[in-house]
């Protein structure tokens, strides 16, 4: 006999918001703040290299190797501008320290329209909500400032867990939290690996979130995917009844 859904995890960046513009238009607007004229898509594209490269060198923020999450970011916009021939070490501080800060709140965050319905109809289901996310310890503040703090039990971040998707262990502290079997728990998140195979093989419920239909991987069952948050409380309640 299967066990009754009690809890639904919840990955974050690009289930439940993403980021309001380009990281480019962002940081060239921050820099503009300070003298500095620069094009947001050369931004755009230093940033993915500087992106790849510390989170290659650095992986889940550095925790293991002294970082933390303010200067595993400070050095992202560091090396990201410096590709910019922006040379001066005391505006690259500035800058980055105050692009730390602002992507703390929610006004360079957007709720998908989706998010907030789905959260009040699980929870009106009767299921206790949380947070498995690879994201640095500003989470809770994003949260908080786009109004959707208050729908979860618990938060676990990368950065504090100590490892990151799509390491079973993360989704381990989850289930120590929840306090009940893992046949018990549904999660939901936009990535293929870190996401859907990882919370199934655990033994959570995983359902993949495929707002535009990018995932053609044969082996999810439609039952599994979602076009969009409004279709998971049906898929939930059968697993109810």
């Amino acid at each position: 006999m299967r066990a009754p859904l009690r809890w639904v995890l919840w990955d974050v960046k690009d289930t439940l918001l993403k980021v309001r513009t380009s990281v480019g238009e962002q940081y060239c607007r921050e820099a503009e703040r300070m003298g500095l004229s620069l094009n947001p898509v050369e931004v755009d594209t230093a940033f993915c290299q500087a992106y790849r490269h510390y989170s290659s060198k650095y992986p889940n923020y550095g925790v293991t190797q002294g970082l933390n999450g303010k200067t595993w970011w400070m050095g992202v916009v560091r090396d990201t501008l410096s590709q910019c021939r922006v040379q001066e070490p005391a505006l690259l501080n500035t800058v980055a320290h105050n692009l730390y800060h602002h992507f703390s709140s929610a006004e360079n965050w957007e709720v998908f329209p989706d998010s907030k319905k789905a959260l009040e109809s699980c929870s009106s289901l009767g299921l206790k909500l949380g947070v498995v996310s690879n994201f640095d310890n500003r989470l809770e503040a994003i949260l908080r400032g786009c109004g959707l703090l208050s729908y979860f039990s618990f938060l676990i971040t990368s950065e504090e867990a100590g490892v990151a998707k799509p390491s079973p262990a993360i989704f381990d502290q989850a289930l120590q939290k929840c306090g009940v079997p893992a046949d018990s728990i549904a999660h939901v998140g936009d990535h293929y690996v870190k996401d859907y195979l990882t919370s199934r093989s655990v033994g959570i419920h995983g359902f993949l979130l495929d707002r535009h239909n990018k995932h053609n991987q044969p082996d999810i069952p439609q039952e599994h995917r979602l076009g969009s948050l409004e279709e998971l409380p049906s898929r939930l309640q059968q697993r109810l009844d």
